[in-house]
C-alpha cells in the first residue's frame, strides 16, 4: 500500500515538474478567400422574392389589344382591398375574419372584355409567417372548382396549379372557366366568364402566361 501511495506522489511530483502543455487556440484558423468575382445578384425577373415584393400589378397580365374595360372594375387603381375581396365569398363577414388570421397581405387585380368573354385576374399575396395561408387558399379554391367543373388541365410548370373547365352555368346564365395557382406566398385566381362554351385552350393560355409572368 504504501509503495502505491509514494508512486502516485512521484507521479504528481513528475507531473508538477513539466511544463504545462499549451491549450489549443480557441479561434480557428482565418481561411483564405477564393479567388474569382462574387457573383452578380439576380436580376428583378430571376428573383422571385423582389418580384412579390414589388409592385404587385406589374405581375398581372396586361389587357390584350382591342379589348375594353368592364362595365364596374373592382378595386382602386388595379388594388383590391381586403374588405372588397371577401365581398365575393359567400359569407363575406366571415370570410373577413379569416383573411385577418391568415395574414392577407394584399391583392392586385386586372379585368377587361373581348367581345362577349369577361377575364378576371387576382393576385393575392399572404404573409405566410404563422401559417402557409396561401396554400390553405389554393386547396380550398380548387377543391371547390373541382367539385363544380367538368373537365381539369393542369398548368405546366407549376406543380400545384389546374384550369377547370365545362362546369355548370352561373347564376347569371353564362359559361365560366376557372385557373388556380400559387407560387411562393401569392395565389392565382382567374375567371372567364361567356355567353358561348369556353374553350380549355383558351382558358390553359391564358393561365399559363398568366402563372409565366409571377
Amino acid at each position: 500500500m504504501l509503495g502505491v501511495v509514494a508512486g502516485l506522489c512521484a507521479g504528481y511530483i513528475v507531473q508538477a515538474g513539466r511544463a504545462p502543455t499549451p491549450l489549443p487556440p480557441l479561434s480557428q484558423p482565418v481561411l483564405a478567400q477564393a479567388k474569382g468575382k462574387a457573383p452578380a445578384p439576380l436580376s428583378a425577373a430571376r428573383d422571385r422574392k423582389a418580384a412579390s415584393d414589388g409592385d404587385l400589378r406589374s405581375m398581372l397580365l396586361k389587357r390584350p389589344a382591342g379589348a375594353s374595360d368592364v362595365e364596374r372594375p373592382a378595386g382602386i387603381d388595379g388594388w383590391l382591398p381586403m374588405s372588397d375581396y371577401a365581398e365575393d365569398f359567400t359569407k363575406p363577414d366571415a370570410a373577413f375574419g379569416n383573411l385577418l388570421s391568415e395574414e392577407f397581405r394584399r391583392a392586385a387585380v386586372a379585368e377587361w372584355r373581348e367581345g362577349n368573354l369577361s377575364v378576371t385576374i387576382r393576385l393575392v399575396q399572404f404573409r405566410d409567417e404563422r401559417v402557409v395561408a396561401s396554400q390553405g387558399a389554393l386547396d380550398g379554391a380548387e377543391r371547390w372548382a373541382a367539385e363544380e367543373s367538368g373537365h381539369t388541365t393542369a398548368i405546366s410548370g407549376s406543380g400545384n396549379g389546374r384550369v377547370y373547365t365545362g362546369g355548370d352555368l352561373d347564376s347569371g346564365g353564362r359559361h365560366r372557366a376557372e385557373a388556380f395557382a400559387r407560387r411562393g406566398n401569392v395565389l392565382m385566381e382567374l375567371w372567364l366568364d361567356s355567353d358561348e362554351p369556353i374553350a380549355a385552350r383558351k382558358a390553359l393560355d391564358l393561365a399559363q402566361r398568366q402563372w409565366e409572368r409571377m
